[in-house]
């Protein structure tokens, strides 16, 4: 199978953007993931992909908790920052608040903090379970989407589809 044409593939599914976040040792390690996704709800668990040669893959291993901070569409830089693509000399504005699980990110559409009930191997990655623990989101927010490779609104991408398709 081709690897490439495999992410190509996968990546027509769009998804929401997350920042999923921990604390080890006093240092707030964070990474972008859209491989994310609710799992149960009862017991309530989510689950996240991480790879398993990355800083933050080896750092879950260490880890008991873990916030995940899903985006608004205006947050695209932290994305772009916290996936490693950020090129500008100083970071975009941005502030964890430390909350039960992992540490909250500020201003997110909405965050979910949970307990690490499991790592299990996926291939070249990890499957992270968490437990949630506490819940926090905005009354109203526009979320940030990724689709095909690139960030998309959802507007726009309706609106390239029912021109594609005639209505």
């Amino acid at each position: 199978m081709d690897s490439r044409a495999f992410r190509h593939t996968v990546g027509q599914f769009a998804t929401g953007v997350t920042i999923v976040a921990t604390e080890i040792d006093g240092t707030i390690r964070a990474m972008t993931a859209n491989s994310f996704t609710g799992l149960s709800l009862d017991p309530p668990l989510v689950l996240f992909c991480i790879g398993k040669h990355t800083k933050m893959g080896q750092a879950m291993q260490e880890a008991t908790g873990f916030s995940v901070n899903i985006l608004r569409q205006e947050q695209q830089d932290l994305s772009t920052y916290f996936a490693g693509g950020w090129t500008h000399p100083a970071p975009p504005p941005f502030c964890f608040v430390s909350w039960e699980g992992g540490p909250r990110l500020e201003g997110a559409a909405s965050s979910i903090g949970c307990a690490v009930e499991s790592v299990l191997e996926g291939g070249d990655h990890w499957i992270v379970i968490g437990r949630v623990l506490a819940l926090h989101r905005l009354a109203c927010a526009t979320p940030l989407i990724f689709f095909g490779g690139r960030y998309a609104m959802l507007g726009a991408t309706f609106e390239a589809e029912i021109l594609v398709s005639g209505f």
